[in-house]
């Protein structure tokens, strides 16, 4: 078994890094932090790196939240580095380094409840105290498109007709496509080996410019959600290098389908033995327990798979976003799939969640809906065949149906922590407020 890395390790093998990355992830998934040169990189490993506690719980658009600057005196937090994911950054200008850190108190003793990944390690906290471990993998989707400034910034299609107009299809698994696209998503797999970041495949989709990229599963959660994550920030800067964007948006273009982030995971006793498989097809009364409380815990957990406005123009109809709280064998149009194949490799396909969710939060959110089902030996539904796709809307349909599903879940409190709670419901409330308060361009076009 190799050593886990250390810091000094690290800077011994790569005596040319000047620069360190320090990241921390926000309630949205995005990475904040500060640039440090290499001689200070030690105090992050020290116990010596501070930074707001609020940074966790900042808007979209970066802006703190009154009340809870306003509760804490925007006080500091003792931030605390994780040696497993240093790693180079292909990408900068600079010989330059990156590592992720986590949130913890002033006294830097505990961690912070409101650090989407203390959260997600609160989770697999009870896990272990079951001798279970998750095993888990993402696959996520995004559109490879570009910025026409002349058009207000909207984004024009990278994969076009003929004539100019956008693709009428994305040539799903198309081969030719992928050529096309080659130097870039070459790019992109360089990358995430440099950053020891898995790839399994990479493909096109549905949509004319989508793309899926699936990572190897992990023992890990934490590894996987942080794979995740950064395979994201590594997409997002490749591109801008070769003069593109890509984007991770639910719902970039009303007329194609969206982006979605599904997470497969199973659970793995002391002995290593997936405890899904009892040797059938079906899986054993662990897995119905589990999927009986993800459909069970869904509706509470939407704002998290589902956390902006623009998440809610991919759940409709025949856009392969699960509108109900349904499960199947080997069916994709249902929310939770039990994919085939190798029954000691059986498990949870959580289909869910848009790519602009916060993997930790999202992954933290499905593991915490199967733990519910487990502790309470809940009962899975009539599994579907056929078609979920007609099924009635049961799961919330508008943010705001969501935002209280979610602040008033008892579920949410006791599994993902009060702390999260009210701040994740504090953060989208701001964010919401600023949607309502603005008038579009499309209300100008039809009352003006």
């Amino acid at each position: 078994m190799a050593q886990p890395q250390t810091l000094d390790q690290f800077l011994q093998d790569n005596p040319d890094i000047e620069i360190f990355e320090v990241i921390l992830h926000d309630l949205n998934g995005i990475h904040r932090g500060k640039w440090l040169p290499r001689e200070q990189i030690a105090k992050v490993f020290n116990g010596g790196y501070k930074m707001p506690q609020n940074t966790c719980s900042l808007d979209a658009w970066g802006r703190d939240l009154e009340e809870l600057v306003q509760e804490s005196g925007d006080a500091d937090g003792v931030c605390t580095a994780d040696p497993e994911t240093l790693a180079r950054v292909p990408w900068a200008d600079k010989p330059t380094a990156q590592v992720i850190v986590s949130m913890g108190s002033f006294e830097g003793d505990e961690p912070y409840a409101g650090d989407p990944r203390m959260v997600l390690q609160s989770v697999l906290d009870r896990y272990a105290k079951l001798g279970l471990r998750p095993v888990v993998a993402s696959e996520m989707e995004f559109y490879l498109f570009e910025l026409d400034h002349d058009r207000f910034g909207q984004p024009q299609h990278s994969q076009r007709a003929l004539n100019g107009s956008p693709a009428l299809g994305g040539q799903t698994y198309g081969m030719d496509i992928m050529r096309e696209t080659a130097p870039l998503m070459d790019a992109i797999t360089d990358a995430a080996k440099i950053q020891n970041l898995p790839v399994d495949t990479l493909i096109t989709e549905f949509g004319p410019s989508q793309f899926e990229i699936n990572l190897y599963h992990q023992d890990s959660a934490m590894r996987a959600c942080d794979q995740g994550s950064m395979l994201k920030r590594a997409i997002r800067n490749v591109a801008r290098s070769h003069k593109k964007v890509a984007s991770f948006m639910a719902k970039p273009f009303a007329e194609q389908v969206g982006n979605g982030m599904h997470i497969h995971f199973s659970l793995i006793d002391a002995d290593g033995q997936n405890v899904f498989d009892n040797g059938t097809d079906t899986g054993s009364e662990l897995l119905g327990h589990a999927v009986a409380g993800c459909l069970a815990t869904m509706a509470d957990s939407m704002a998290i798979f589902a956390p902006n406005i623009n998440s809610y123009r991919r759940m409709v109809p025949g856009c392969y976003a699960p509108l109900a709280p349904n499960w199947g064998y080997e069916n994709r149009t249902t929310a939770i799939r039990i994919p085939g194949g190798d029954n000691r490799a059986i498990r949870i396909e959580h289909r869910v969640a848009g790519a602009d969710a916060n993997v930790y939060l999202t992954v933290a959110a499905m593991l915490a809906g199967a733990l519910y089902g487990i502790e309470n030996k809940m009962a899975a539904p009539q599994a579907v065949v056929g078609d979920a796709g007609d099924a009635k809307a049961e799961l919330p349909h508008f943010w705001q149906d969501a935002l209280e599903a979610f602040e008033q879940s008892g579920f949410i409190g006791e599994y993902l922590g009060a702390e999260l709670q009210k701040t994740f419901a504090l953060s989208k409330r701001k964010e919401k407020q600023e949607f309502d308060s603005r008038v579009t361009l499309l209300e100008y076009d039809a009352y003006l």
